[in-house]
């Protein structure tokens, strides 16, 4: 929601037109995300005519400040709601950069990977106000993405899997 969507829809925009359709993944709870997409998405058809897209919406793995213990279970609800969709989807690619409902699509994703249904790959991206420290969701999917980017050069020192790339939203 909010900064997240905006800076993915940042990223988004410098993607060619081989990159439909695209598929949204939101928390149900998240308002404010739809209309944004949808006007980036309106906007881009303007340029691309063939240009495609979904939105589906997914239960929320974390609410903020919600207890540790209770988001364990939230999010593997998440998680078991997300492997249908994944299945579903097949995406090839999942660019994803910090909100919490990443995190049960990424692991459906590489869970389908597993099981060689669908190999995807994940890039994650950290938020740009990530300067020190990884999120939440990035301290867990830099285990499971194939590319995981930072935009700070402290925190390629602290997680040297990491590809540092500079400032890129």
């Amino acid at each position: 929601t909010g900064g997240h969507t905006t800076e993915i829809l940042r990223l988004l925009s410098c993607l060619s037109e081989s990159y439909s359709p695209r598929h949204y993944v939101l928390a149900d709870s998240d308002k404010m995300s739809e209309a944004k997409i949808r006007s980036f998405e309106q906007k881009r058809a303007k340029t691309y005519s063939k240009s495609q897209f979904t939105l589906d919406r997914i239960p929320r793995s974390r609410e903020v400040r919600q207890s540790w213990i209770s988001s364990v279970v939230t999010t593997l609800y998440s998680i078991l709601y997300s492997l249908p969709l994944t299945y579903k989807r097949k995406p090839d690619l999942i660019l994803c950069n910090g909100p919490g409902t990443c995190v049960p699509v990424c692991l459906s994703a590489f869970l389908l990977g597993l099981l060689r249904i669908k190999r995807t790959i994940i890039v994650y991206v950290e938020s740009i106000c990530r300067v020190e420290t990884l999120s939440l969701s990035g301290k867990i999917l830099y285990y499971f993405s194939d590319y995981f980017i930072v935009q700070w050069p402290d925190l390629k020192k602290k997680y040297p899997k990491s590809v540092y790339l500079g400032r890129i939203v």
